[in-house]
């Protein structure tokens, strides 16, 4: 008489043999992925992205170009000084938009899809985003920054590229940071969009990128000297002057020199502060 087969008495459950760090890894590509694959549908997107900056470069930098001798600092011409100024604010558009794509996401449902997903950390969607946001950048600030050399305005050495793109990468982290906080924070991308068009311009104009402090009325001087815009222009336009070290003066401010690495460790505090401070909301909304 056959018997019938041996049924395991084995309780254990597969467990997962890669690490943690892997796994979210692994997530955050997956996401990132998904966030390319959109772009590669929509090429317009990044063409836009790239041209409009460009636009400003030409337009602003002919604008100006008969600017009175003594107005820009060390004697630079107007394009060399608006090129940072537009790298910079580059950056800064694209980080704020971070949030836009994930508010479409709550808002038509496929967030919800990714918060029932068995996801190691659901923090990948953030840094989904963050790498998504910097790649962008980096692709826009070297097309920027080819144009300024073609049009005679220089090009930053190797210590100069190492220096923006540390210095675009605290930005981003920071602004990506504050952008993903409301995108959960708000009710909706109309409300969002209002908070971009808000900050966006008004921003612009109170830092340095256009204009240097001394030509500024003592008021907007104070106002664009504690823009953190300021602090991310300042070491880019100063990779153009050579190879700045950490205690290279790079902005004279109404309350005293800012060196290099003032500005550094002002972004880089910036950022730490914008991640912590979001911290708990995006634990309660990811949770």
């Amino acid at each position: 008489m056959t018997g019938f087969p041996a049924v395991s008495t084995s309780t254990s459950t597969p467990l997962r043999d890669s690490p943690a760090w892997a796994d979210v890894l692994q997530e955050t590509l997956a996401l990132s992925r998904r966030l390319f694959l959109q772009l590669q549908r929509r090429p317009t997107t990044l063409v836009a992205g790239v041209l409009q900056p460009l636009i400003w470069l030409v337009l602003f930098g002919a604008l100006f170009q008969q600017a009175p001798e003594g107005l820009l600092p060390g004697g630079l011409t107007y394009g060399h000084f608006l090129g940072a100024g537009i790298i910079v604010f580059t950056a800064f558009s694209g980080a704020l938009n971070a949030a836009l794509p994930v508010m479409f996401d709550r808002e038509f449902g496929f967030l919800n899809r990714l918060l029932v997903a068995p996801l190691r950390s659901r923090y990948s969607i953030v840094l989904a985003s963050v790498l998504y946001i910097t790649s962008l950048s980096g692709v826009q600030s070297l097309a920027i920054m080819a144009t300024a050399a073609l049009l005679g305005d220089g090009w930053p050495g190797g210590a100069g590229l190492v220096l923006v793109a540390i210095t675009l990468l605290l930005l981003v982290l920071a602004v990506t940071g504050l952008s993903l906080g409301l995108a959960f924070a708000l009710p909706g991308h109309i409300e969002l969009l209002a908070v971009i068009f808000i900050t966006n311009l008004p921003l612009l104009l109170a830092s340095t990128a256009l204009a240097p402090l001394s030509f500024m009325p003592p008021w907007l001087r104070w106002v664009a000297a504690l823009n953190p815009l300021s602090f991310a222009i300042e070491p880019i336009r100063a990779a153009y002057n050579g190879s700045p070290v950490w205690s290279t003066v790079v902005l004279d401010a109404p309350y005293g020199p800012v060196t290099m690495g003032t500005c550094l460790l002002v972004l880089a505090g910036l950022a730490a502060v914008l991640f912590l401070g979001i911290g708990p909301l995006l634990s309660r909304k990811l949770s």
